[in-house]
């Protein structure tokens, strides 16, 4: 926190968005322009651009757009948005893996708490958001959601990402958020399912042989051909790049492909538990 000189305490700006003010007050200076002359080229007042340019304000895609046009950065503010919508709602701790998705060709992910936000629902990512304390405030809250939300754009564009996705059936037969949350769901796991670049296999409850019981863990391949590793747990999330601990994820995921059920057998296990709801 920092104090204004009546000792009125103001939360600090956001990183992210203190960067992004930085940045844009950058290309303005280099242009030779005040915020008072720079206000009437983009249709917004003095204040706006101030608070953009002090990290308090996320900027709104028009003004982006406007920005962009006024001060040619040449693609440099588009940029820096786009990266700052990625992290909007994502933890600290998650950022860094928020970006290396952005790149991979592949993903492999391991779960055993929650559904994977990739394949959330909003009625599920609501109930799972709005139940682990501290409370979000509403405005947290729909930041979440929307990060969530944002990032499922990956599963969809070309050219494809491959996608394997194991999830324990526990997890689905929680119920998070209720039966009605629990069919939308499951419907949309099926609908994802058929997607051509993407893999959902289901670790049934009952697994007398099971490798990934030290917790929940993904593996991405970048464009480069290198391979990360990603763990998280209790406000902490960590990349791995040793590639001895990445070798060892990769030997644990290839046995829980074994173990779980396959593609086709986890359907129809998905269908049997939609009907019984």
């Amino acid at each position: 926190m920092t104090a204004d000189e009546d000792g009125t305490k103001k939360a600090d700006p956001d990183p992210d968005l203190k960067n992004f003010g930085d940045t844009l007050s950058a290309f303005r200076k280099r242009a030779g322009l005040t915020q008072e002359q720079f206000r009437p080229l983009v249709g917004y007042s003095v204040q706006y651009v101030a608070s953009v340019e002090q990290g308090r304000r996320h900027p709104s895609p028009k003004f982006v757009n406007k920005t962009e046009e006024v001060l040619n950065t040449h693609g440099v503010i588009l940029i820096a948005a786009r990266q700052l919508n990625r992290r909007r709602g994502l933890a600290k701790w998650f950022r860094r893996w928020a970006e290396l998705e952005v790149e991979a060709i592949a993903l492999n992910t391991y779960e055993c708490r929650v559904v994977p936000g990739l394949l959330q629902t909003e009625a599920y990512a609501r109930a799972q958001i709005e139940n682990v304390p501290p409370m979000p405030t509403a405005k947290e809250a729909e930041e979440r959601i929307a990060g969530r939300l944002q990032r499922q754009q990956l599963l969809h564009r070309t050219p494809y990402t491959a996608f394997s996705f194991i999830i324990e059936q526990t997890v689905i037969e929680r119920q998070t958020g209720g039966r009605e949350v629990t069919r939308e769901l499951i419907d949309q796991l099926l609908e994802l399912s058929q997607l051509p670049n993407v893999d959902l296999q289901l670790m049934p409850t009952i697994s007398p042989t099971h490798s990934g019981t030290d917790g929940p863990f993904r593996l991405l391949e970048s464009q480069d051909h290198e391979w990360w590793g990603y763990s998280e747990g209790q406000q902490s999330g960590r990349v791995i790049s040793d590639p001895k601990d990445v070798s060892l994820l990769h030997q644990r995921y290839a046995k829980l492909r074994i173990q779980a059920l396959n593609p086709a057998d986890s359907m129809g296990l998905l269908m049997r538990m939609r009907g019984s709801l």
